[in-house]
Formats: structure tokens, sequence, C-alpha cells
């Protein structure tokens, strides 16, 4: 199995602790040999990212983490690199191959300590090695664990994690009461999902991954549920356009939405999906936006809507909606929100539409596989009927309970944006920066997977194009001026690149 496709999917830990039995029971490959592995890869990265590191502060816990530690701690000193391997716990409870490791590494002239260095660390010379807690972690991080971590965090030096930062799950990616910051994590055997949503991008750093020369026959025993999104799901959905191909091939674009003072909304909403390639775009929004809009986006068709009928003619001859961008809640709002959704169209749900579906203001079931709801966490928790850390907490599980409750595709926005549709694994979305979180990123989201929508590209497809079309433009947004002050319509013009590869 090629590294690119081990590359691309993401497991819990369990999968992983299944895949790690496979490989030594029906394969053979002797658990102290992974266990060596796993020390050269994480020793070898190390240096690559800071060959001119002088020390090592080694944290070691008592599971099997410890051994691949105490490996990379036995190299070190090999090396002539001075170690300082502090032993967190009792190193009578070390069993199996990490009792070996650490007998491996005192043999080399490692000397196990009990404290964390005194003083400051130089983050010119030092480097910490996080092999404290593994992803066996369920509960609490323990007190002396906690402690650990704290010195490791406020140490200044930079850190290597070893498999997945300390204190963070594997599974949901949310810190367990306290958890290591890392600049590198080293995952081995199968990526963890939790390393790529929620916390988990904060706490990894830079993720390297290490297969350990498992071989491809163990991968084939265990099923990801989580794969990341490629930039292959979008090649694959826009194929180039013949020769006379013409605007009305590609569909008509509706966005709903703008109440007083938030034209802006649907204005970005109306370009991205034009950006897009959509064949027609047009506007419902409030009569005293028509003119703003018209200025600035002159291709795009708006229309004054005074009361839900007005809206009957432009649904007449719409093939996609896209309802919420700034819809607001008012008498108006929930007149328009309620025409459009009656229509039956495919539509991209988003922002106070989402809150309407939340308290119930539907008068007819909408449901159906070419829809496709936008949460961000907060409207997740309002349409699950539980808070935001609920959400948070577990965005995995929060994004299948609500593909299950709304019987649509989903896309859970936030760091590591979930897809979720009726079948196959949740598409992750590893691209994307802090810089996204501004106003207008959502209605500029909207639009996209509205403009894909239109061209004849599958909810769960379009959902996941988006959203790597989306994070994408934002990444190279933010490579060419910076993160900070990145606005959404800043967006607009990579967009329209990425979607001409």
């Amino acid at each position: 199995m090629s590294d690119e496709i081990l590359h691309n999917r993401l497991y819990r830990a369990e999968q992983v602790r299944e895949l790690d039995r496979v490989a030594i029971e029906e394969f053979g490959i002797p658990g102290f040999t992974l266990m060596r592995r796993a020390g050269k890869a994480c020793f070898r990265i190390l240096l690559r990212h800071w060959p001119d590191a002088r020390r090592l502060v080694v944290v070691c816990g008592s599971g099997n983490n410890a051994g691949d530690g105490y490996i990379i701690a036995g190299l070190a000193a090999q090396r002539g690199i001075d170690v300082h391997l502090c032993q967190v716990g009792s190193a009578s409870r070390l069993r199996g191959d990490a009792r070996r490791a650490r007998e491996w590494a005192i043999r080399r002239g490692v000397t196990p300590r009990e404290k964390f260095p005194d003083g400051p660390l130089d983050p010119g010379r030092d480097v910490i090695v996080d092999a404290l807690l593994g992803t066996g972690l369920s509960g609490e991080v323990r007190p002396a664990h906690r402690e650990m971590i704290g010195a490791v965090n406020a140490a200044g030096a930079p850190v290597v994690a070893v498999d997945i930062p300390s204190g963070l799950s594997a599974d949901t990616g949310m810190p367990l009461g306290a958890a290591v910051h890392a600049d590198v994590t080293v995952s081995f055997i199968g990526l963890k999902q939790g390393l790529y949503t929620g916390s988990g991008p904060a706490h990894a750093g830079v993720v390297e991954f290490e297969a350990l020369k498992v071989p491809a026959g163990v991968y084939e025993r265990v099923s990801p549920e989580v794969e990341r999104i490629t930039p292959e799901v979008f090649l694959s959905c826009l194929a180039p356009r013949p020769r006379d191909a013409h605007k009305g091939d590609y569909g008509h674009v509706l966005v709903v939405g703008g109440d007083h003072g938030m034209a802006g909304a649907v204005a970005m909403a109306g370009e991205a999906a034009a950006r897009c390639g959509a064949g027609l775009v047009s506007i419902a929004t409030r009569a005293e936006h028509v003119a703003a809009i018209l200025a600035r986006r002159p291709e795009i068709m708006v229309r004054g809507i005074r009361s839900a009928p007005d809206l009957g003619p432009m649904l007449a001859r719409a093939t996609v909606l896209v309802v919420g961008p700034g819809l607001g809640r008012s008498a108006w709002s929930t007149q328009v929100f309620q025409q459009a959704v009656e229509a039956g169209l495919p539509m991209v749900l988003d922002a106070d539409a989402l809150n309407f579906i939340a308290r119930g203001e539907v008068v007819q079931d909408w449901r159906g596989p070419d829809c496709i709801l936008t949460p961000h966490p907060g409207e997740a928790a309002r349409l699950l009927g539980c808070d935001t850390v609920e959400i948070q907490s577990d965005r995995f599980s929060a994004v299948r309970r609500l593909q299950a409750r709304y019987a649509a595709t989903v896309l859970l926005k936030g760091a590591g944006t979930l897809v979720c549709a009726a079948d196959g694994p949740v598409a992750l979305c590893d691209r994307g920066n802090p810089g996204m979180a501004g106003g207008g990123m959502g209605d500029v989201l909207g639009g996209i997977l509205g403009g894909l929508l239109a061209q004849g590209v599958p909810a769960p497809t379009a959902a996941a194009a988006g959203a790597w079309l989306h994070a994408t433009c934002a990444d190279q947004a933010a490579a060419a001026t910076g993160e900070r002050g990145l606005l959404a319509t800043d967006l607009l013009p990579y967009l329209h690149r990425l979607v001409n590869p």
C-alpha cells in the first residue's frame, strides 16, 4: 500500500492498536522491532528539524510510549548528544518491550532521573521529547502527569511528541484535562484522527507519519472510518468544458438572504458561486440592497423581495438554492425561508436557515440527499439540542449524529472541517488557517457549495471538494499577505484560479 494512501487514512486509537496486534501476531514482526523502528524514525525526524540539538530532555511515563522514548534517548547517547531522561512514575511498572527498551538505553549510558531539569532550557540547543502518555489514555490526566505536561509546555524549548502529544485524545482531538503543545508529532503505523480536528492541530504542530515498514496486508484488516480530503476529490468533479458549452449547462444558483444591513453576506455567496463556475447566479434579498450588489458584481441578477410571493418566479428558474447568508430572524426572514425550502430544490443551508431548522420552524420535510447543512459548532449544538462544548468534545460523533438526524450531507466547520454523508467514511479537511476566523467566510463557502451543486456535482462530493477549495484558497491568500486581517473576499481571486487547474 502506498505511503500516499496511508497518509490519507485516519484511525481511532483502538484501530491502530489492532493494526499493531496484527503486525505482531499475524505477520510475525516482533514488538521490540517495531519499537526500535519507531525510536529511530522519531530520532531521525528530530535531527532533521533541529540538526544543532545538543541536549534531549526525554520525558517518559510507564506505558509502551515510554519504550519509544528510551530508544530515542539511547540513540542520542550513542551519537554523543547529552540526554536528560525524566521517568514519571515508577519504572517497575514498565513491562515487556518498554522494559527491554529501558535496559537497552541504560546500557548505552542513559541515566533515568525523577525530575525535569531545573532552570530554563535553551531553545537553540535543547529539544524535549514527549513520550509521557500514549494513545491509550481515556480519562483525565493524573496529577503527576499534569504537572509534567505543565513543565514541558512552560520550558520554552521545541517539543517532539512521540505518536501523539501527551494528554490529547487520539480519537477526538480534545485535551483530557491537560495536553502537551508539540512543535512536531511523529505518528506511527496509522495516523490518529484526533490529530487533525478540534484542538488536535494546535497541540500536534507539524505531523510526520512513519508506517514502520508494516506490510500492506496489515492495513487490509482494518478499514478507516475517516479519510483526509485530497485535491483529487476536486479534480474529479469538474472536468474540462466542451468548446460548445453554454451557461445553461452549469446550473442556476439562487442565493436567498440579506435582511436589513446584511447585503454583504448574499453578495459574497453569490460571487463565490459565480467564481466557482455556476452558469447563472441570482440573489433574492431586501429591495434596498439591489443597487449596491449590482454595482459590485453586475454579472449577478438581483431582485428585491418584499414578501414571500415575490420569491416564486425566482424559484421557478433556479436549479440550486443557497439559503441563509444574512437571512436574519425577522418576519420577512421566516416567510422567505419557508417559501425557499418548500421548493424542493437541491440546496445549501447555512447561518440563520439552520437556526430556523433547530427551532422546528419548517412547514414540511425538506430533508434529502441533495441538501448540504453547513453548521459551525454553535449552530451544530442548536441542531442537536446540546451545547458547543459537547460538539467540540467529539466532533466525529457530532457530525455523524447530525447526518443521522437530518438525513442530509453535513459539513461541520471549524479546525479540521468534517463532512459526513449517508455512506462512506467521514471526510476531513486538514487545510485552512486561523485567518479564516472572521465574518463572511461561511458565506463564501456556501456560495462555493452552491456553485458545485449547480454543475451537477453530487452533494457529498460537493461538500468535500468545497471544503478543500475554500480552505486552500484561504491558505494561498494567507501565504501572500498574512493570516491576521484576512478577509473573506480575499479568497475569491484564488478560487477562480483553483477551479481552473
